[in-house]
């Protein structure tokens, strides 16, 4: 008999902790897709450009960002954001409470020169922050930021080029710096094209893809948690032996989406 009531107590335990965990991901979900639309309706802003607009369907920043965590009141560094696509939907998302600083190294910058100028012309976006600051030599206050992002850059850490201002980075150094930039509980999200499962690290330099096991496993040895992968952005239809800038693929690449957190 007092097996059959262990039993049945187990059981129940068993039961109620299901249910709380269901309640807990049907709570989240609501929640994320509520800031999906709140993303997807801001996106409709008449001030977009609409290069930027173009940009949405196959980027999906609505569902990226969501996703993330990202909410009004936040601040943001968004890392290597080249022409500032994501910076803006991401400063319109966090509102007047919230800013970003939006991060380039001078070879960013002369690459994306003429949109960067545009899109921060006259003052528009006034709560983003433009930093400039060489690989290696990023020095950011610390306990800063509720959320980091690296949009398609994460591979670039394997990239070299010094003729064109590009130096070796230290990865390592790097996410210290970042886990050390974010608050307790802040989020590390990162979107990046995908490699052959196995692919070297140079493959970051060649093809601009990385394999996400070792993408996983960088940010994970710097002392992150992996929270969460979403699926939003994947193509099995993506030739993976193609560096990302290829005509066939650019734009279309197959793109594994992570949300790390720093506990």
């Amino acid at each position: 008999m007092r097996g059959t009531i262990g039993v049945f107590f187990l059981a129940a335990i068993v039961a109620a902790t299901s249910q709380a965990t269901t309640s807990r991901d049907a709570t989240e979900a609501a929640s994320v897709a509520l800031q999906a639309a709140a993303i997807a309706q801001m996106l409709n802003a008449p001030e977009r450009s609409e290069a930027d607009r173009k940009r949405d369907a196959q980027r999906k920043p609505d569902e990226v960002l969501a996703f993330m965590g990202l909410g009004p009141g936040m601040v943001v560094l968004d890392l290597y954001s080249g022409g500032g696509y994501y910076s803006e939907i991401i400063a319109r998302s966090v509102g007047d409470r919230g800013r970003v600083v939006a991060h380039n190294n001078e070879a960013y910058l002369a690459y994306a020169r003429d949109e960067i100028s545009s899109r921060y012309a006259d003052g528009r976006l006034a709560n983003v922050e433009r930093l400039t600051a060489e690989n290696n030599e990023l020095k950011l206050p610390q306990s800063t930021f509720d959320m980091v992002t690296i949009i398609l850059a994460y591979h670039d850490v394997y990239f070299v080029d010094e003729e064109n201002g590009w130096p070796r980075i230290d990865g390592a150094a790097l996410l210290a710096e970042l886990h050390a930039a974010l608050k307790p509980g802040g989020v590390l999200a990162i979107v990046d094209h995908v490699a052959e499962a196995g692919a070297p690290a140079e493959t970051g330099g060649t093809l601009h893809r990385i394999d996400p096991a070792r993408l996983e496993k960088d940010i994970t040895a710097a002392g992150f948690v992996l929270e969460a992968r979403g699926d939003m952005l994947r193509n099995p239809d993506d030739d993976l032996s193609k560096p990302m800038y290829d005509p066939q693929v650019r734009g279309k690449t197959d793109r594994v989406v992570f949300r790390f957190r720093r506990r």
